[in-house]
């Protein structure tokens, strides 16, 4: 009898116990997900607040991303004398006008910018002061097997020459947007060492798009390990790529960040790792979010301009108040509204 006892109560554990093990799971996936999500939240929430203050304002040295339309026929004096108007008054010194894309062996075929005298012609005329940096970029192979191969020495000689065939053409400089970019990548600081020989000889700029910094120390491997993609770089390799040009400008959108408050303290933080590891003799800037995709990375309504100044003006203001070569890119002229032209100059010039 008291053994039939001790096995009914033994069976009425374990019933019990597989009862609760759902509910045992849920709440560990609350501890090990939602728990420290609800905190990186709340603290990118409290360092969105606080005062910029003074001397967290525009140094006239912000650029604009312009779309392909510059250089191929759509565009004309109208446009620009429009564009001038915009801009007028404010920080903007760098266009980025896209004049590729690189073909994937890094050869630019000169039929892509047809119109691109006409261009420098104008703006030269128009805008004194203003510098026109021809914008390439093309995809990497480095998630996929189509895309540039910055591991082949060929490739790398050829985006040189590609540069120097954009040079010759009369671009005040060349901004690179390699993307996908894995950190540590040192066939890219070879070929930005190159590249910069060519720049310093003809007294052009240098200028790259860069990958957001690491949130968290080594975020890049683990996502990488993950997914087999790398979002992040390393702010050792940041500073390795600032310290090798002329011109940083940082995509800081597409963050996945969800409310508007998180997004500015991502920026502030972003803001705050990249001035740590950029010298002090090359142009730093923040990306503004000019554009209103809904998708994973990017949510228009949390990634807005004004949210990307002030988390830009909070980061300058807490980690070096005082740097000159400062500034924002904005991305990009063809998805813009006057809304965002608004906030950037009231927010930052």
């Amino acid at each position: 009898m008291a053994g039939a006892v001790r096995n009914r109560a033994a069976r009425f554990r374990w019933s019990g116990l597989w009862r609760t093990w759902p509910r045992r799971i849920a709440l560990a996936l609350v501890l090990v997900i939602v728990v420290p999500v609800l905190t990186a939240g709340t603290a990118l929430r409290l360092n969105y607040s606080g005062d910029p203050g003074d001397g967290t304002r525009t140094r006239g040295r912000d650029a604009i991303w312009l779309g392909h339309a510059w250089v191929d026929g759509r565009k004309d004096d109208a446009d620009l004398a429009a564009f001038a108007a915009r801009i007028k008054g404010t920080g903007i010194k760098d266009l980025y006008v896209h004049a590729g894309p690189l073909e994937h062996d890094g050869t630019l075929p000169a039929t892509r910018h047809p119109r691109a005298r006409w261009l420098l012609d104008s703006v030269h005329r128009t805008l004194p002061g203003i510098r026109v940096q021809a914008w390439l970029g093309d995809k990497l192979a480095t998630e996929g097997p189509d895309g540039l191969r910055l591991e082949r020495a060929a490739s790398r000689d050829a985006v040189v020459a590609s540069a120097r065939q954009i040079l010759d053409a009369g671009f005040d400089g060349v901004h690179f947007d390699l993307e996908p970019l894995h950190s540590g990548d040192a066939h890219y600081l070879s070929l930005l060492d190159d590249l910069r020989g060519l720049t310093r000889a003809r007294q052009a700029s240098l200028s790259v798009a860069a990958h957001q910094i690491d949130p968290l120390p080594a975020a890049h491997r683990v996502v990488g390990a993950l997914s087999g993609r790398q979002k992040w770089w390393s702010q050792e390799f940041f500073g390795q790529v600032a310290r090798r040009v002329d011109q940083i400008a940082v995509m800081s959108y597409d963050t996945w960040m969800p409310l508007e408050g998180m997004f500015g303290g991502y920026v502030a933080q972003q803001t705050a790792l990249a001035l740590e590891v950029t010298p002090r003799d090359t142009d730093l800037l923040m990306g503004l979010p000019f554009f209103h995709e809904n998708d994973l990375g990017h949510h228009a309504s949390a990634e807005t301009v004004a949210a990307a100044v002030r988390g830009t003006r909070l980061g300058l203001g807490r980690t070096d108040r005082g740097r000159e070569r400062f500034g924002v890119a904005l991305y990009v002229d063809f998805a813009a509204l006057d809304g965002d032209w608004a906030a950037y100059r009231e927010g930052w010039n």
